[in-house]
């Protein structure tokens, strides 16, 4: 289970890129209660989405020219540098090098081998986010790659992580899931799936994709739409794992929303 606290490889921070940052705001407001506080001038137009006065994500304008709208995935490391030299090593590209962000963290920007995404937060004065595992905040994520065991492979080499299993309810296989180096199943954070069992994921691309907790998952998908929002994936049920849907806000950016098998009334 992703909780606050944060181990080395474990998600710490996540944030929104996204064309117009004050459109954003008012999507996710809409669908989540969240409010937007920006960090100050001096940030550069980022800002913090806030849930009851607690950090659940962070956000900005990006320019369309520097990038396409979407949610990075951060993960916890003691040492910024020596993460980057472990994926350039693992067949990974630095995309953002190591930077200080004032006295508040280091961060970096990759992809790992297939192209997808990720980056890493080494805390300074901000250890991560306030709130994770509620509804309204991030509680899962899951790697959609061409090849599983090589994504497995390569972030167990960069971070640590250990991997435990799961048949799927409809025979097909069985899911591999994730939790950082010294921990157990419990702690498990996030899942790896073949990018081609998902033809919603496979149209995509290589990804992280977040999973926000929702108490009621055909409400938010509702809501979603309302808003500006695009289903991706209608609400489905898995056995033991609750009640999920696959979205899109108005400017494009993925995510997904989960209701918990222990929520569902």
């Amino acid at each position: 289970m992703l909780t606050t606290r944060f181990v080395t490889g474990s998600p710490n921070w996540i944030d929104l890129g996204t064309p117009d940052i004050e459109a954003a705001s008012s999507f996710y407001g809409g669908l989540f209660g969240w409010t937007f506080q920006s960090a100050g001038p001096e940030a550069g137009g980022y800002g913090m989405f806030q849930l009851d006065g607690k950090t659940v994500a962070g956000g900005m304008t990006v320019a369309p020219d520097q990038g396409a709208p979407g949610w990075s995935l951060y993960f916890q490391t003691p040492d910024a540098d020596a993460t980057a030299k472990s994926v350039e090593q693992g067949g990974g590209a630095v995309v953002v090098e190591p930077m200080d962000v004032f006295e508040l963290g280091r961060m970096a920007i990759f992809t790992d081998p297939s192209g997808a995404g990720f980056a890493t937060w080494q805390p300074g004065q901000i250890k991560g986010l306030d709130v994770v595992n509620a509804p309204g905040s991030l509680c899962w994520a899951e790697l959609y790659t061409p090849d599983p065991g090589q994504g497995l492979r390569f972030y167990s080499g960069v971070f640590g992580w250990e991997t435990s299993s799961m048949p799927l309810p409809d025979g097909s296989g069985s899911y591999t899931m994730v939790n950082p180096a010294g921990t157990s199943a419990d702690d498990m954070f996030g899942g790896v799936a073949p990018l081609a069992s998902d033809p919603v994921e496979a149209a995509h691309g290589p990804s992280w994709l977040p999973y926000f907790e929702v108490a009621d998952c055909d409400a938010t998908v509702a809501k979603a739409q309302e808003l500006g929002g695009t289903v991706r994936m209608a609400p489905v049920d898995m056995e033991g794992v609750g009640r999920f849907a696959k979205l899109a806000d108005p400017a494009g950016g993925h995510f997904a929303v989960l209701q918990g098998a222990q929520s569902e009334g």
